[in-house]
């Protein structure tokens, strides 16, 4: 049976490896994002690395009307459809305690878009049945810290969202896989001081197929991270409101 995969923001570095794996394999691809000219070039690539269909549309996390085209061209593919979501954003936290008003992007590009995309097409998923979700959550998401608190609690929002998508999925034969990148080589970390341990895109894409070829239900890019954020979540509180991590 054949696959039909969308990748929503199909412009990040993530998004990018990752469809080219899936191209690899013969997928057919529906690539959102609002870069309509980069999201073609994608596209033309994807083709030539043997995907069946590849197709750019417009979508912005922000703009529920952008939904509609997305899930009209997924009807029209015979098959499991499939859901990859890497949409986000991620101002410095600074500039967010200097102005709060961009906590409202932040909310809706890794919170309510995803999930509005997300309640929308289920009923299509639940009606083909076993397709996968893959929602890229953050480390960030698992305990607050003060260089980024506010994405990491919407990130914290979209982790719970997926557990219970998950639990709903599963009952039409679907999956659900929440994904906990640490550093990870973007557009979206280029310039953060501090950073460690940073990993490539590509690798990040080779675990998201692995993940989904075992019907992981939570996985950590790279996997240290596991360890490293659950000594993170066991610091005592009294200790760690005094930490600057």
């Amino acid at each position: 049976m054949s696959n039909t995969w969308i990748i929503l923001g199909a412009t990040s570095a993530i998004a990018r490896a990752f469809a080219r794996q899936l191209a690899m394999r013969g997928d057919s691809l529906i690539l959102a994002g609002r870069d309509l000219a980069e999201l073609k070039l994608i596209a033309k690539d994807c083709s030539l690395r043997g995907a069946l269909q590849a197709e750019a549309i417009g979508f912005d996390a922000r703009k529920p009307a952008s939904f509609a085209a997305i899930i009209t061209a997924a009807e029209q593919n015979s098959g499991i459809i499939n859901v990859g979501v890497f949409t986000g954003s991620m101002p410095e936290q600074a500039k967010i305690d200097a102005d709060p008003s961009l906590i409202d992007g932040v909310i809706a590009d890794n919170f309510i878009g995803p999930v509005r995309f997300l309640q929308t097409i289920t009923p299509l998923l639940e009606e083909r049945g076993g397709g996968c979700v893959i929602g890229i959550g953050s480390v960030a998401g698992d305990r607050g810290r003060i260089g980024n608190y506010v994405y990491g609690a919407a990130k914290a929002g979209f982790h719970t969202y997926l557990s219970g998508l998950r639990n709903r999925l599963t009952r039409s034969g679907g999956h659900v896989i929440t994904v906990k990148p640490g550093f990870t080589d973007t557009a979206m970390t280029w310039g953060i001081k501090g950073m460690f341990l940073v990993a490539s895109p590509e690798n990040v894409a080779k675990d998201l197929i692995n993940a989904v070829k075992k019907r992981r239900n939570v996985i950590y890019t790279p996997f240290f991270w596991r360890y490293i954020m659950l000594i993170i979540k066991n610091i005592p509180e009294f200790i760690f409101k005094k930490l600057s991590i």
